[in-house]
């Protein structure tokens, strides 16, 4: 534990005396907040969006037309989740002759009345009332979860590559200090830095754009801690033994770029090829986000978003065996 503390403490000191690490790390995230709260916090978009349950899309022909975007959904509770945070339009069911719309929404009322000649008025009516969720509340838990990927992947990733290639992990090698033990200070390091980081980028970016948080800070707390941990140990593999940094940066990027495009961060995986969302899945970052946002945006608790905490928690402990077993003081 002693070893730990000193490793712990040294690589600590070295982060904050890196001035330009330091001054990057809380000028960055606010910078990509306030592009995408530009870009996007802006009207509505033009098309109509309607989703539709299961495969069966009734024979209308104004659903033909290009101003109509058809979204499908096998999950009922994930679509009416959709229609109450007007993230579509309307929703149908062709099997039941049913479908749900939301009186809040202009556009829910005007899709409506545009398939009221194609037959819907026979249909049962629900209503779901909900109101609009902005972009940027929906794009925030995504923009500061893919700030903790970098700063994981990167921050722990790179560093221990550039001590192999400078010598200091040889030198390490010959004290007491066994590999587990260096590899869990420099996990809890860069933990309790991100931690710090990421809170205080949270504080102003909710001062700011006043953000919707419906669930609990604590469970948000731990299931940004969790996530950090897989994203930690996944970058941890990556410098177990290479010692070029060339390398070790192009390898970073190979799993940060998936991430960054398939986790939801930006934009609905909704209505993407099954292939693409099952490979999304796989990525720690994936469920990360989708955890937080359901507490920030649905209002879940621990409980709710228990199975994506459970796959974090599995691939830790998986990341954390392979770097650990593949692990190196030089290079092979």
């Amino acid at each position: 534990m002693k070893r730990i503390l000193s490793l712990f403490l040294a690589r600590n000191k070295e982060y904050y005396r890196d001035r330009a690490s330091l001054i990057w790390s809380f000028v960055m995230p606010p910078l990509i907040i306030a592009v995408v709260a530009l870009a996007f916090s802006r009207g509505d978009q033009p098309l109509f969006k309607v989703g539709i349950l299961g495969d069966q899309t009734p024979a209308w022909e104004l659903l033909q037309q290009p101003s109509i975007q058809l979204v499908y959904y096998n999950d009922q509770d994930k679509a009416l989740q959709k229609v109450r945070y007007h993230q579509i339009d309307l929703l149908l069911d062709n099997a039941k002759q049913e479908f749900w719309a939301n009186p809040n929404s202009q556009k829910s009322t005007v899709v409506e009345e545009l398939l009221a000649n194609q037959g819907i008025t026979t249909w049962q009516k629900d209503e779901i009332i909900g109101d609009k969720i902005r972009y940027v509340d929906w794009a925030i838990p995504g923009i500061i979860s893919m700030n903790l990927m970098f700063s994981s992947l990167f921050g722990i990733g790179y560093v221990i590559v550039r001590y192999r290639k400078n010598g200091v992990l040889k030198r390490l090698q010959a004290s007491p200090i066994r590999p587990i033990e260096f590899l869990t200070a420099q996990v809890l390091s860069r933990l309790i830095i991100m931690i710090l980081v990421s809170t205080l980028v949270f504080v102003v970016a909710d001062f700011v754009l006043n953000f919707v948080m419906l669930g609990s800070y604590f469970d948000l707390f731990i299931v940004g801690v969790t996530g950090m941990l897989s994203l930690l140990s996944l970058g941890l593999i990556v410098a177990s033994r290479l010692a070029s940094e060339e390398l070790a940066n192009g390898i970073l990027n190979m799993f940060a770029f998936p991430m960054m495009l398939l986790s939801e961060i930006w934009f609905s995986l909704d209505g993407a090829p099954e292939w693409m969302s099952g490979f999304s899945e796989l990525l720690p970052l994936t469920h990360m986000v989708q955890a937080a946002r359901a507490i920030m945006l649905d209002g879940a608790s621990l409980v709710d978003v228990s199975d994506h905490l459970l796959i974090l928690g599995i691939m830790t402990i998986v990341f954390m065996t392979i770097s650990t077993s593949l692990f190196k003081w030089r290079e092979s």
